[in-house]
């Protein structure tokens, strides 16, 4: 199989300039994955419990309930997707919602606050599932859904789509829906770039490790706030410093029932203060970057 077509080059040494508002030496985009209620559960008709990016560390329960996990992931959807928004909100940013779309059926209230807010809805799946164990008409279904409900919550539909966990027929079927101008299931680059496959579609990089899903990892994982911090820091203060001549990108991964405990949530409290310290920095969403890069670096083959 040859597709999707792989490119160990990308922009070598003579990345664009981005060209980022305000004469920005960084764009800084905060995706917060609402998942809690969209996980494998043998109530939403799968054959097992989740056993995905969370404080339980936990063997999958075949055909059962699995209450220590389920509790963890109701902890994010009840209590940290709160405290989340207000680290946004008391500072006037605004950040992206990885939205699977189950679970913000599940839990309608936090989600409408974040759109309240001014937070941009990025479908991410219908289900917190794994994509490539589904046929191509279901995956196509559930794209559907979510293109739906972003509609009936926002009046638009959804620019670009994450599936997380794609399969080799997500992408054909998020271009033959039709509305998506970018997808985010890549994590290759520090820019966005236009698909070698498919002329139009923008690429713009997700990212695994400055990404608080680390914190769920029991090997090479976060285990206190400060090293959140640290990495985060760290990787912003070297795009920074790029910046000076070729202006970057940095996508910063969040989840409410891991940040959102009351022993992390200071870590993003840290971040977002030392970000917004520097000049010369755009704090914008998903849907932002992608409408930037559509109108000053278009596809020439289109």
């Amino acid at each position: 199989m040859t597709y999707p077509s792989r490119n160990f080059i990308g922009y070598a040494d003579n990345p664009p300039h981005a060209k980022w508002p305000d004469d920005s030496r960084i764009a800084v985009n905060f995706c917060i994955n609402y998942e809690e209620g969209g996980e494998r559960s043998i109530l939403e008709g799968d054959r097992q419990s989740e056993t995905r990016i969370s404080d339980v560390a936990v063997a999958p329960q075949i055909g059962g309930r699995d209450l220590n996990i389920e509790h963890s992931y109701e902890y994010g959807s009840r209590v940290g997707y709160w405290r989340l928004l207000k680290a946004f909100t008391e500072r006037g940013l605004k950040a992206t919602i990885n939205l699977v779309g189950r679970a913000g059926e599940q839990n309608p209230i936090a989600l409408q606050a974040m759109i309240d807010a001014g937070f941009d809805l990025h479908p991410h799946g219908w289900r917190w599932i794994d994509y490539s164990t589904i046929d191509a008409d279901e995956e196509r279904s559930h794209i559907a859904k979510s293109i739906n409900q972003v509609k009936t919550l926002t009046g638009e539909p959804p620019l670009g789509y994450y599936a997380g966990l794609p399969s080799l027929d997500t992408i054909p079927l998020v271009i033959e829906a039709g509305n998506f101008i970018y997808v985010s299931d890549v994590y290759n680059d520090d820019l966005p770039y236009w698909s070698p496959d498919h002329p139009g579609l923008l690429m713009i990089p997700y990212s695994l490790d400055t990404n608080d899903s680390r914190f769920s990892r029991d090997v090479g994982g976060y285990q206190v706030a400060d090293e959140f911090v640290t990495y985060i820091r760290d990787s912003f203060d070297q795009l920074y410093k790029e910046g000076l001549e070729s202006p970057k990108m940095l996508t910063v991964g969040l989840h409410a029932r891991l940040l959102g405990r009351p022993g992390r949530i200071v870590a993003l409290h840290r971040i977002l203060d030392y970000i917004t310290a520097h000049d010369r920095v755009w704090i914008c969403r998903r849907n932002d970057i992608a409408r930037h890069w559509l109108n000053h670096h278009p596809d020439p083959r289109v």
